[in-house]
């Protein structure tokens, strides 16, 4: 390894004006440190602004806010909710909280995500058998944007609402909207490698015409579902989701450099496009930059499968040098836990990514000289 600086996948990245500090130090000034307090209120609110959101809720993660976007949506045991299959498994394992039933669409080259064609044979399939699923889980995986406007298509035309898991892809614009705002619900999440941070926490984003009545709701089960009554009171089973006044300051502090750290995602993205055009084995995650913008939260390649190169030397031969990468999510349908439950496929694209995929470093702390040194010690290998 040598004495390298180790050079992250992503990492948190404060910004340099200090606006997190200023936050919390309010928070701790006034007090204000448990859930609840006006960097809660505003982190809402902000998100809302930025996004373009009907409303939201702050939340502890991303994966507290999908469970509860299907408790909005009602989602019961034995229920039907579709789901995208190469995705990390936070956008399943709330399925299965409420005791529902996971069926697994396969993604499309264009996109590497959902594919609608998939989709479509799904939503016929269950028509035949007389069950309408729940929900439908979408993901834009890595920041790229899922062809949301022909999915929320059929979607509209089988009645069936829209979880959408915008967690990697905050910043990220389809057709002049923001990801996260095209569903019934949406899903932000500030984990530590996220685009921005607020340590750990998420946002349900609220887009229905109900949107203030269902975000109301959200907030009162993240609060164990106590009743507005002078004692303790519960009619209905809560959890313990609320966002921290602290945590909220964070992120509210983070949402300050947000274009800055979408440039800085898709300067890596170009640099790493530059690095390898003349590498016939790697091609580039695809990001269209016609009618959508990317914010290349992971920069990630597929590396052809008939090249002497493979995943995992790449992998390798970063960690030889203090660099971290990462294999691609290897898809919901090939997890043991989820294996048993239905799998529409498209020709196994999610399977090729997982198979072929590298995820690059990424980190928004990088310097030229980092990406160089990334870029030139993977060009080694094809020498």
């Amino acid at each position: 390894m040598g004495n390298k600086e180790r050079i992250f996948l992503a990492s948190p990245h404060m910004s340099d004006e200090g606006y997190e500090q200023g936050y919390i130090k309010e928070a701790f000034d006034t007090n204000w440190i448990a859930p609840l307090g006006e960097n809660v209120n505003n982190f809402e609110k902000e998100i809302c602004e930025v996004t373009g959101a009907k409303d939201a809720a702050a939340l502890v993660s991303g994966t507290s806010a999908i469970h509860l976007a299907l408790k909005l949506l009602e989602v019961k045991k034995s229920d039907i909710v579709f789901c995208q299959s190469l995705t990390f498994s936070a956008s399943a394992n709330p399925i299965i909280y409420e005791n529902a039933t996971p069926v697994f669409i396969d993604s499309d080259r264009d996109t590497w995500n959902m594919s609608p064609k998939a989709l479509e044979t799904a939503f016929e399939k269950y028509k035949e058998k007389g069950i309408k699923p729940k929900a439908v889980i979408v993901v834009h995986l890595y920041g790229i944007c899922a062809k949301i406007d022909e999915i929320a298509e059929i979607c509209k035309k089988y009645d069936t609402p829209i979880v959408e898991d915008a967690a990697e892809s905050l910043g990220s614009i389809y057709k002049g909207r923001m990801t996260g705002t095209f569903g019934d619900c949406g899903i932000l999440s500030f984990n530590g490698n996220k685009i921005i941070t607020s340590s750990g926490g998420g946002m349900l984003l609220v887009n229905t015409s109900d949107s203030k009545e269902k975000a109301a709701r959200a907030r009162f089960l993240s609060t164990q579902a106590r009743e507005n009554k002078r004692y303790y009171y519960h009619k209905e089973v809560g959890y313990n989701y609320r966002m921290s006044n602290i945590v909220a300051g964070i992120g509210r502090g983070q949402l300050k450099v947000l274009d800055k750290r979408v440039e800085k995602k898709r300067e890596i993205y170009f640099h790493y496009k530059e690095a390898f055009k003349d590498i016939s084995d790697i091609e580039m995650m695809p990001i269209n930059d016609e009618d959508t913008r990317c914010n290349c939260w992971l920069s990630t390649i597929l590396i052809d499968e008939n090249s002497k190169v493979k995943p995992l030397d790449v992998i390798l031969k970063l960690e030889e040098n203090n660099i971290e990468a990462r294999h691609v999510w290897n898809p919901m349908h090939k997890q043991p836990f989820f294996e048993k439950y239905d799998y529409i496929d498209n020709g196994g694209v999610g399977e090729y990514i997982f198979n072929n995929g590298v995820c690059l470093p990424s980190d928004t702390k990088m310097t030229k000289e980092d990406m160089e040194r990334v870029s030139n010690i993977i060009k080694t290998l094809w020498d």
